[in-house]
């Protein structure tokens, strides 16, 4: 059994670790709720943005924009959304994972290249062939969770969509954690680029129902770069809820371990303790027994 001194130290680091770990969950407790207002918010002007968009390309020659030209593919560029930090249980490693088995299945005879958002990707990444390769794509894109706006994704989602219209790449496709609730997130893989349609079907009256002005081919025009930086943003704010909402959660988990592992330290510390009173008592019985002998 350990010495009393060693559980005493034990029992004390444990203390002070379950004191960090509710200091984190709260702290994420906090930024969680800001975060998944700003989805919330964010997420129906989005997915309807892209309804718009999908609705008005149907029927419409996309090949003739340069985010909807269609072909054989060769070069894919995956965006990678993970966080800059740690302690969140699989919300990095799941981004990681799958990744890698998107490059070792889907696109196995492809040309990949790995573009990051999140320092736990780039360490990943970085060493690999898969690291950016592209010329025009966004550089020090971990910064932007730093200071996570509408504006700097922007101009990341421009960046992409430069290198893709220089024809850098032939598919964009972004994978990242959807934020679903603290305890959820779902690992998503999202087509950037190119722009797809959706196929018209007899129920479909966009033509019939409305009269456009400009021309239906302008809207799209200015609608297509508008929706793709939306895009990215919404991605950006789910998985910076998601982040939030899995650190809160990993480390709900391990206050609760550090509880119960405090618990079983006291409990072991006591009868150590017992047993050392216990010998100290039968020394002073056998010493008293020898000196009346």
């Amino acid at each position: 059994m350990a010495n009393l001194k060693e559980v005493r130290n034990r029992i004390t680091s444990v203390n002070n670790t379950m004191q960090i770990t509710s200091a984190m969950k709260m702290v994420s407790a906090s930024k969680l709720r800001r975060a998944q207002d700003a989805i919330t918010r964010m997420r129906p002007y989005a997915v309807k943005l892209q309804e718009i968009l999908q609705g008005l390309s149907s029927g419409m020659d996309t090949s003739e924009n340069a985010y909807g030209r269609t072909g054989e593919v060769n070069n894919i560029l995956i965006v990678a959304v993970t966080s800059n930090r740690g302690l969140c249980g699989g919300f990095n490693s799941q981004i990681i994972k799958r990744v890698h088995t998107m490059i070792a299945s889907d696109y196995r005879d492809k040309n990949v290249t790995v573009l990051t958002f999140g320092k736990k990707a780039e360490d990943a990444f970085r060493k690999t062939s898969y690291f950016i390769k592209g010329t025009l794509l966004p550089r020090h894109t971990n910064e932007i969770f730093d200071n996570l706006d509408y504006d700097h994704a922007a101009a990341a989602a421009k960046k992409i969509m430069d290198a893709f219209a220089d024809k850098q790449f032939d598919k964009v496709i972004l994978v990242y954690n959807t934020f679903k609730n603290a305890a959820t997130q779902i690992v998503t893989e999202e087509q950037f680029l190119p722009v797809v349609p959706i196929e018209s079907t007899e129920t479909s009256s966009t033509n019939n129902d409305y009269i456009f002005e400009p021309s239906q081919a302008e809207i799209v025009h200015d609608l297509i770069p508008k929706s793709l930086k939306t895009q990215l943003y919404k991605v950006l704010l789910d998985s910076f809820a998601g982040e939030h909402g899995a650190r809160m959660t990993a480390m709900h988990k391990a206050t609760d371990n550090a509880t119960e592992m405090v618990k079983e330290l006291k409990l072991t510390y006591n009868k150590a303790r017992q047993a050392a009173i216990t010998t100290e008592i039968l020394e002073i019985v056998g010493g008293a027994e020898a000196l009346n002998g």
